[in-house]
């Protein structure tokens, strides 16, 4: 009786000496999955967990690589540049063996903000005709990710609804144009405000922002982004305004310039292109609403009895003003319809494409209508210089160019008779005999404003002068 107890006490401690040792798997985070999109032309980061001091191998397309887990199981790596290519095999062996398949090499672009960007294409496609097309068809080279612990999944009709309607319609239209792979992450809330969608180290890093806290939560950049950190990426498309910043003292530019440059920092790509669409959405008419890009854009209108005189263009104009921030540029929503929640998604991701194009990937095509360059007086009028005239400016609908308007030293504006003359404006008013400022189209919506290019694609806000 007493040796059973001593054989039954010997076996207890010899199965749990061998309980307590813990082989860990190797593990890599869930955007490392089968139909992954890897960013080509960089040195693409791959990382994981297991066990301490544990050698990890990573090989793809002929490379192999290296890496030693730390003291808390980390581990990290980078592949050496790969071209456009695949389907490959992405295999991670320690202990363990993961073996990815069907990986792509193309073009990753990051999606993030509020509800613009989360909306899904089955609730849109319902009024979008051209979004719902698109959502029928198949694309073998276009993947979905969500950054929140999602895999990567193959856009066809199955998975297509339940992706982001405006990061979709992006996505497909730049996979068609430039034919190669493209891959697509998600991370968006709606309701949200960018002061949640970076840190307090953010803000302390940049000079205007050192002395301000993030949004209560700094939550939704460590939840949504952060994960994602430090996938190769090309880009970031950006749908995000109606909701401000939460930050007490900080506006859109000062905030957004925090938030840009910090991704940035962390990701440690470098200067990655950061596009936005511009808010407040629509509020203008558009070149040709029989192009289905503009199809839902507001009607012309006549011009009001007197011009703003106060601040009601200040939000658009200062949401003009984020293109300034390094390497950022604006999708142009004024001509694309209206509402907080524009119907036209296919509209606004193809018009995003298009900035992407031009402004990422170097293609012929305008991105911009005419944005202010510089004015001088001239008598009893002003004339504007323009950049992105394109094709050349151009007017729209009406008797003639109208949207403008001057004011002298008392600060009260007038409509102006305008004149295009060359890639200038000439804009003068018989009750202004000596102009010292000018602005066009100063209101939060502005479908009387009828200044394009031949390009088709509208002037942008603006106020200048004393």
């Amino acid at each position: 009786m007493q040796l059973r107890h001593l054989l039954s006490a010997a076996l207890l401690l010899v199965v749990t000496s061998f309980s307590s040792v813990v082989f860990a798997d190797v593990e890599v985070p869930p955007l490392f999955s089968d139909h992954m999109v890897l960013q080509r032309d960089m040195e693409a980061p791959v990382w994981g967990t297991a066990e301490p001091g544990e050698e990890i191998v990573v090989s793809i397309a002929g490379q192999s690589h290296e890496a030693k887990a730390d003291a808390d199981g980390k581990w990290s790596l980078k592949l050496k540049p790969l071209k456009v290519g695949g389907p490959y095999v992405l295999n991670i062996k320690g202990s363990n063996t993961i073996e990815l398949k069907d990986v792509l090499v193309g073009d990753v672009w990051i999606g993030s903000g509020q509800s613009n960007m989360a909306g899904g294409v089955g609730g849109y496609a319902k009024n979008d005709e051209v979004l719902a097309e698109l959502a029928a068809g198949t694309y073998p080279q276009l993947r979905f990710c969500r950054g929140k612990g999602g895999n990567w999944q193959e856009s066809n009709p199955k998975t297509n609804p339940g992706f982001s309607a405006i990061l979709f319609a992006f996505g497909q239209q730049l996979q068609k144009d430039l034919d190669i792979p493209v891959g697509l992450i998600l991370g968006a809330v709606g309701g949200t405000p960018s002061g949640r969608w970076l840190t307090d180290e953010m803000l302390a890093n940049n000079k205007q922002t050192k002395e301000y806290k993030a949004a209560k939560g700094g939550d939704l950049y460590k939840q949504h982004i952060q994960p994602v950190v430090p996938y190769g990426i090309r880009g970031v498309l950006w749908d995000q305004g109606e909701s401000g910043t939460a930050i007490k003292g900080l506006d859109q530019f000062t905030t957004m310039g925090a938030l840009i440059g910090g991704w940035r920092d962390t990701w440690g790509q470098g200067e990655f292109p950061f596009i936005y669409v511009q808010k407040p959405s629509g509020g203008g008419c558009a070149w040709d609403k029989s192009n289905p890009t503009n199809r839902m854009a507001e009607d012309f209108t006549t011009l009001p009895a007197t011009p703003q005189q106060g601040n009601a263009g200040d939000y658009r104009a200062h949401h003009v003003g984020i293109m300034n921030h390094p390497n950022t540029a604006m999708v142009t929503a004024r001509d694309l319809g209206s509402g907080i929640h524009p119907r036209n998604k296919s509209g606004y991701g193809h018009r995003a494409a298009q900035v992407a194009l031009g402004f990422t990937y170097g293609k012929d095509v305008e991105i911009y209508g005419p944005i202010y360059a510089s004015h001088k007086v001239e008598g009893n009028k002003i004339r504007v210089q323009f950049n992105h005239v394109g094709n050349g400016l151009a007017t729209k609908y009406g008797d003639g160019l109208q949207g403008f308007a001057v004011a002298g030293k008392d600060g009260k504006y007038h409509w102006a008779q305008a004149t295009i003359d060359g890639d200038t404006v000439v804009a003068s008013s018989e009750n202004v005999p000596e102009p010292v400022s000018v602005q066009y189209a100063w209101d939060k919506n502005s479908t009387w404003a009828n200044l394009f290019n031949k390009d088709g694609l509208p002037a942008l806000i603006f106020r200048a002068g004393e």
